[in-house]
């Protein structure tokens, strides 16, 4: 049976692709809307987000080196929290706009290269998904097909028994009511014992 296809809406598709520069720009405008509200050269705010960066970081590391390689998801999402905490302490902290651009810069290249991996993994999924799905498809479709040829064919062999044996039976009632018909000299030879039949006629 196939499967439904399904038509994406276009922000669907795009939603993955702008979803980057969309957490960066959003922590840069809310650490610069902190920054406005008594942040811009606070040591005590500075040190708070340097500390918190710094623990999420750390957590990575730990999450990164665990037993049998880490938990990458875990790994990522601490570093990922790190990043996004050093650039709002950043915009925050600064008086001008060059350098947090410059780290919104940075941090939206380093997570489209992050989120281009999974990208490619889930590509590389969808197209080994649909290869399968595909060679399924094709081999039900085989089987079905040998079945109906097979049914049909044994629907036509059924067909031609059963007129060859009317036939036959028509041939032998025939030949059995023509005069001098012998069904001994028949068993004799070997065929198959035939019922008697009255072959006398009425003149």
């Amino acid at each position: 049976m196939n499967e439904p296809l399904v038509q994406r809406h276009w922000a669907v598709l795009a939603a993955p692709k702008v979803a980057p520069a969309v957490a960066t720009s959003t922590v840069l405008i809310l650490g610069r809307i902190w920054n406005a509200n008594g942040a811009e050269h606070s040591t005590g705010n500075a040190a708070l987000m340097v500390v918190l960066a710094a623990g999420a970081a750390t957590a990575g590391a730990f999450a990164a080196a665990g037993r049998g390689g880490g938990d990458g998801v875990l790994a990522g999402t601490a570093f990922a929290t790190s990043g996004t905490l050093a650039l709002a302490g950043v915009a925050g902290y600064a008086d001008g706009l060059p350098l947090p651009l410059l780290l919104w810069a940075v941090a939206t290249a380093v997570a489209y290269g992050l989120a281009a991996r999974y990208w490619c993994t889930d590509r590389r999924d969808a197209l080994a998904h649909d290869r399968q799905t595909t060679v399924r498809r094709e081999e039900h479709g085989h089987i079905e097909r040998v079945e109906a040829i097979r049914g049909r064919t044994q629907i036509e062999v059924a067909r031609e028994t059963g007129a060859y044996a009317d036939a036959l039976a028509a041939a032998l009632i025939a030949r059995a009511t023509l005069p001098g018909f012998d069904p001994a000299a028949l068993t004799r030879a070997g065929l198959p014992e035939l019922p008697a039949t009255d072959t006398t006629k009425e003149h």
